[in-house]
């Protein structure tokens, strides 16, 4: 017999069932764990992140504008920018721009925001 024949050979009927079951078994648990589960931790990550955002933190919108939160809302931020406030839903912040762009300098002048505020409070 030639190599050939041996390949163009038919398999033996309903002999393949298990396999082909146990293959997109296999299947499954690949897309899972490769597509599933890393976008649910990535949604997970963003909410967590769009909860911890507070007042005069500087963050970037997904259409790309920039502002500071003037006011945190059930719904969503009011966002002070150059132009004046707008409201914006808590899904388009896109990133804090705070830690990345100021860094400490960011830091340091909160903690002075702070500290008025305390002081006005005082008052």
């Amino acid at each position: 017999m030639n190599l050939l024949s041996i390949f163009l050979q038919a398999p033996a009927p309903g002999g393949n069932s298990n396999m082909m079951l146990i293959m997109m078994g296999v299947m499954f648990v690949g897309f899972y764990f490769l597509m599933i589960r890393p976008q649910m931790r990535k949604q997970k990550q963003e909410k967590n992140f769009q909860e911890t955002l507070k007042v005069g933190t500087r963050v970037v919108l997904t259409s790309g504008l920039h502002g500071r939160i003037a006011q945190v809302q059930d719904d969503g931020f009011v966002i002070e920018t150059l132009s004046g406030k707008l409201k914006f839903e808590k899904a388009a912040v896109s990133r804090e721009f705070t830690e990345a762009r100021f860094g400490d300098k960011a830091k340091a002048a909160e903690k002075a925001e702070d500290k008025k505020e305390i002081e006005t409070d005082k008052k």
